[in-house]
């Protein structure tokens, strides 16, 4: 059986342990929930002892909180164990905590906002943490439906392809324990600048590309039990493909690949799945390779 790790909400809300538990219920997983308390206590004029004893105070007051929600919230035959940490770097802890690979994904709360100077811990995870990534939307469209799965059809790269695969894995397994349809995007994305200089048509490259997709078609609805009519291909931004699709069909999880950028090329050019995230109300499952 393996686990999942929430991160628990600093706010009030919290759709993200509601959000872990239900998935962990339905896919027969154990639950971990941690939940971060930090703040600079350099200011006080207090001993060694007397910071202590505050530190503690602040801890006991989180955990506190914490068995009262989970109290409202846990299901029976879900096993469910409770962290409290002193800790102000909330990515490197759960980067080090899944590093194991015993977990199934950390589950998180968005935070949808970014600037140069500031990277928050939603884009961080999504960049650097070795398991998969489950961003919950707090605010989502009613009566979602399916789950969706973003692809690369025209890849020809063989870690792509495999990351094909583990996206499609993944999403068959979420859509199953949640009794949802399954559905599968993947964009055609026409280069800007050659067609700009009238070096290709749109339309053919397009509808030549689609073609060319179909023998990999074949192979996934054969290897995981699909029908052709499960897979859209649709021209465009391979982002605003996804986050149309997803608002198209309502989907209640988007399940996509991320390859992570760092550094300034990460910060000025983004990933499409933190693009996909920015744009889309509803929860966002990444994969990394």
């Amino acid at each position: 059986m393996t686990k999942i790790l929430i991160v628990a909400d600093n706010r009030k809300r919290c759709a993200a342990t509601t959000r872990g538990l239900e998935l962990a219920r339905r896919l027969g997983c154990k639950v971990e929930v941690v939940a971060f308390v930090w703040t600079s206590l350099k200011a006080l004029e207090l001993s060694a002892a007397e910071r202590a004893e505050c530190k503690q105070r602040l801890l006991n007051e989180r955990e506190r909180e914490m068995e009262e929600r989970l109290a409202k919230l846990r299901s029976d035959g879900i096993k469910v164990s409770l962290k409290i940490i002193w800790e102000k770097d909330l990515v490197s802890w759960v980067k080090r905590r899944v590093a194991g690979g015993k977990y199934r994904m950390v589950v998180k709360s968005g935070r949808r906002t970014e600037s140069l100077t500031h990277t928050p811990s939603d884009w961080q995870l999504l960049r650097e943490c070795p398991a998969p990534v489950l961003i919950v939307a707090e605010e989502k469209w009613g009566q979602t439906e399916p789950v969706l799965a973003a692809i690369d059809l025209g890849t020809r790269s063989k870690d792509k392809l495999r990351l094909n695969r583990q996206v499609i894995e993944q999403a068959s397994a979420v859509a199953g324990a949640l009794d949802a349809g399954l559905k599968l995007i993947c964009a055609v994305e026409v280069p800007r600048l050659l067609a700009e200089l009238d070096m290709l048509e749109p339309a053919t490259y397009a509808k030549e590309l689609k073609q060319s997709m179909a023998p990999e078609i074949n192979s996934l609805a054969a290897e995981f039990g699909l029908s052709r009519s499960d897979f859209v291909i649709k021209r465009g931004p391979v982002a605003k493909v996804i986050t149309s699709e997803a608002a198209r069909v309502r989907a209640q999880l988007v399940v996509m690949g991320t390859v992570g950028r760092r550094g300034v090329k990460a910060r000025l050019l983004g990933n499409t799945a933190e693009s996909v995230l920015e744009l889309l109300r509803t929860d966002v499952l990444a994969i990394k390779p």
